[in-house]
């Protein structure tokens, strides 16, 4: 999974990617025009739980890819221009990750002249209808002229979807707000349009705003938020600080600033819900690992994630859920006396948190 983070100048785009990646740039690296990209561990306690229990060989946690959207540029007005470099690098992540500016600082000074969060996610949010918009009209334009000399199957699937789409962003309306059935979504997958993308918009304040950051949140959230979109806030000179201590420090910081969960804690947990991600685990003295599967994934599907081989030689899943695992002493025989140990076919929906075992031929 690849998060784009994104960001108009001076928003605390790169302080949110070096504070969650812990990759601490040189400032003359933030200048460059290509992204930087890095992958980064998902923190999960129960993983942890597992291998303090079977103390395997190596521990493998999930991991998520982010990466720190460059390209774009202050014009000649003073406004943000959206470059082609920009849209483009864009469309190659699953979901995006905006951070929006709330903080004033006189030595660095808003692009557009003033501090206006609702006014920036406007911005950006236009300019990605108006891709879209780009995109949309120039196939329907074509389609038609297709089908004009060659009455296509394909084709005929394909144009009422994109004119549903046309339809809502000429009323400027994100698609990431509008219900596609499975089969549009298929349809519409190839095009990587970007305002169907996730947005999980990062509010980010300064310390001074501690005291307001929970309302100013809510206040945004409700004006903003929708399908596929949630608001979250954060502290990013904070967080930066925080990022270079070692854990049992940084814990410490955090009580003393009234922080309840990282930035990165925030954003991942956030992101799965946005893509309807879960976790499953595989554990042995070997290994124990996180899995990463859509939510609704059967297990044969989640056996897929395993090996691909396995999908084909699916016999049966060994499961037992984390909670009653660590209910009956990390122990597959007592979870299997209390009935929670069972074997499950190729169709049984795997639950976030579920530990696998795959039977195969």
């Amino acid at each position: 999974m690849q998060i784009g983070i994104v960001g108009l100048p001076f928003s605390g785009k790169s302080t949110l990617y070096q504070t969650i990646t812990k990759t601490h740039l040189d400032p003359s690296a933030l200048t460059k025009t290509e992204a930087h990209h890095a992958m980064v561990k998902v923190p999960d306690m129960r993983l942890d739980r597992l291998s303090a229990l079977f103390s395997p060989k190596s521990t493998v946690y999930a991991t998520i890819e982010f990466v720190d959207v460059v390209g774009l540029k202050k014009g000649e007005s003073g406004s943000t221009q959206f470059t082609t470099n920009f849209l483009g690098s864009v469309k190659t992540n699953d979901a995006l990750v905006q951070v929006v500016r709330l903080f004033t600082d006189g030595a660095v000074p808003h692009p557009d002249g003033s501090v206006d969060p609702v006014r920036d996610l406007a911005t950006f949010e236009a300019e990605f209808i108006l891709s879209d918009l780009a995109i949309v009209e120039t196939r329907i334009d074509r389609i038609k002229k297709q089908l004009m000399k060659l009455q296509d199957d394909h084709l005929k699937r394909e144009l009422p979807v994109l004119e549903k789409c046309h339809q809502a962003l000429g009323s400027e309306h994100p698609l990431r707000e509008v219900a596609f059935t499975r089969d549009e979504s298929l349809v519409l997958k190839n095009y990587q349009l970007l305002s169907a993308k996730p947005m999980l918009i990062a509010l980010n304040f300064d310390e001074t705003q501690r005291a307001t950051a929970e309302a100013e949140t809510k206040r945004i959230a409700a004006a903003k938020e929708g399908k596929n979109t949630k608001a979250v806030s954060f502290f990013g000179k904070i967080e930066m600080e925080m990022s270079e201590l070692p854990d049992d420090e940084a814990k410490v910081f955090m009580e003393e600033y009234g922080i309840r969960e990282s930035a990165l804690d925030t954003l991942i947990r956030e992101a799965y819900a946005l893509l309807g991600l879960q976790s499953f685990f595989t554990v042995g003295e070997d290994e124990c690992r996180a899995w990463t599967v859509r939510t609704g994934s059967t297990a044969q599907e989640a056996a897929g994630a395993i090996h691909s081989d396995f999908v084909n030689k699916f016999i049966r899943a060994e499961v037992v859920h984390y909670d009653h695992f660590i209910e009956h002493g990390g122990s597959f025989a007592k979870a299997k006396e209390a009935g929670q140990w069972r074997l499950e076919g190729k169709e049984y929906l795997v639950k976030d948190g579920d530990i696998l075992s795959i039977r195969h031929s």
